[in-house]
């Protein structure tokens, strides 16, 4: 495998193990403390991880094909950074409450969306 997309497996499964345990934290620990409302940003945040886990191992297969550009590779990194972002903003948020922490949300939500839209280019340029 090649290295740029070893690192989008190995980050792939560490961000994966990270929302399935933030998830658990969220439905055991979390659960009586936060209000429902707050509940619901917080499953938002694990709901997305897990998929933008999940799409960093589709980043890994775009970036391991022979004629690989390096427009699958970004697409990665603002995969993670999107996640980061996003999902990372809505954790804090609901644990704290604190409504200026959502801030950065929509940057996240961006930077997601231009991933997947990055990724489909490089596959529809890979030839």
């Amino acid at each position: 495998m090649e290295s740029k997309a070893r690192y989008f497996v190995i980050l792939g499964a560490l961000s994966a193990a990270l929302a399935v345990a933030l998830g658990a934290f969220g439905a055991h620990a979390l659960a009586d403390r936060l209000s429902p409302g707050m509940q619901a940003i917080y499953r938002t945040a694990v709901l997305y991880h897990l998929f933008h886990a999940i799409g960093l191992f589709a980043v890994a297969f775009v970036c391991s094909l022979p004629k690989a550009n390096r427009l699958a590779c970004v697409s990665g990194w603002l995969m993670a950074a999107g996640t980061g972002l996003f999902c990372g903003s809505l954790y804090l948020l609901s644990i704290t409450g604190i409504r200026w922490l959502g801030a950065p949300t929509p940057l996240g939500g961006i930077a997601m969306i231009a991933a997947w839209l990055l990724l489909a280019w490089a596959v529809l340029h890979n030839n």
